[in-house]
């Protein structure tokens, strides 16, 4: 059974399960998730608690004597297993499988897990864990989706913001859950329940975006311009090496290069992202950037960074960070 993490809060009002698997790359909803989970097991009764912290020193009979044993004090009990790596490997497989064909007495079990991709979800423990339990995955709070979620977060502790007020919010913390979280913490310590203004949602809220550079080269190939300046600004600001955001912008070009043309030959895009090692999420980025942008445009916007790239070591005249922000330009009305 699988259910979405914002569907966590309703599923255990009405129930708990004798096993719960979250798992994602979204440490803020990842770590909620646990929370939740946590605390109606506690409330249910289950006191005493056991942590299994997984890496390459663990030893697996432990968690499969524990399992086996009765609780020490003979209290229901919480067995709390992370894996950060997402792979157990084969010792721990096996038992995880076994774990999950015989799940303990009087036990809650919540594993907690990285982002699993295809490979792992096909694999006999993951399937043993959805079959056992309650899948919990959670996904990232997408870009476009922030002003909302910041909407609700606010509407949790009984405050609100004009649509322009939280979009401003949203742009300050650039994606960053954690850091959203934290400022939206600090507002509901600020300021009483009720409507907050822009003034003071300005003052209170530290630039805490994260402008780093695999984010700026997502902001260049999706042609959003006004994104890529504000985080262009922001790496300079930081004094971040132009040499690196050169090379990523260059390498990202040159792989949409790729796509560009292996499309106009008549190649599978399988094909193609495999060639330029593009997995997950930044599959869609690509194919979408490439399949929006003509040829001889981006053979152009190369040689523009192969420019740039000059300049930054002082053998071309010019101010580089002035040519990144034509860079970016270029990408902005090359739409097709």
């Amino acid at each position: 059974m699988r259910i979405t993490s914002d569907s966590l809060s309703q599923h255990l009002r009405k129930q708990l399960a004798p096993l719960y698997t979250v798992f994602g790359d979204e440490l803020l909803l990842t770590i909620e998730a646990a929370d939740l989970i946590r605390a109606k097991a506690h409330q249910a009764g289950y006191i005493e608690r056991e942590i299994f912290a997984v890496d390459h020193h663990f030893n697996w009979m432990d968690l499969q004597q524990r399992s086996s044993s009765l609780s020490l004090f003979g209290e229901r009990r919480i067995m709390d297993i992370r894996i950060p790596s997402g792979k157990p490997g084969n010792p721990g497989s096996a038992v995880m499988e076994g774990y999950c064909r015989s799940l303990p007495p009087d036990t809650v079990t919540l594993v907690t897990l990285p982002k699993i991709d295809k490979q792992a979800a096909a694999t006999k423990w993951f399937k043993a864990l959805e079959g056992a339990g309650v899948m919990v995955p959670v996904y990232p709070v997408e870009r476009t989706r922030l002003p909302m979620w910041i909407g609700q977060r606010l509407d949790m502790q009984a405050q609100k913001a004009d649509p322009d007020t939280v979009r401003f919010l949203a742009d300050k913390v650039e994606g960053n859950l954690i850091a959203a979280y934290q400022e939206l913490k600090k507002l509901a310590l600020l300021y009483p329940p009720g409507m907050l203004s822009f003034d003071q949602v300005k003052d209170a809220v530290l630039d805490v975006a994260r402008y780093d550079v695999f984010k700026l080269s997502g902001a260049l190939m999706a042609g959003e311009t006004a994104r890529y300046v504000r985080m262009l600004e922001g790496l300079q600001g930081e004094g971040a090496a132009l040499p690196l955001i050169v090379n990523t912008l260059a390498g990202q070009i040159r792989s949409l290069i790729t796509i560009r043309k292996g499309l106009d030959s008549g190649r599978s895009l399988t094909q193609l992202m495999s060639q330029i090692r593009a997995w997950g999420d930044q599959q869609k980025a690509m194919e979408n950037a490439a399949r929006r942008l003509d040829l001889k445009p981006l053979v152009s916007a190369l040689m523009h960074a192969a420019k740039i790239d000059r300049i930054s070591k002082g053998v071309a005249k010019g101010d580089a960070w002035d040519e990144l922000l034509q860079l970016g330009l270029r990408f902005a009305v090359t739409k097709r």
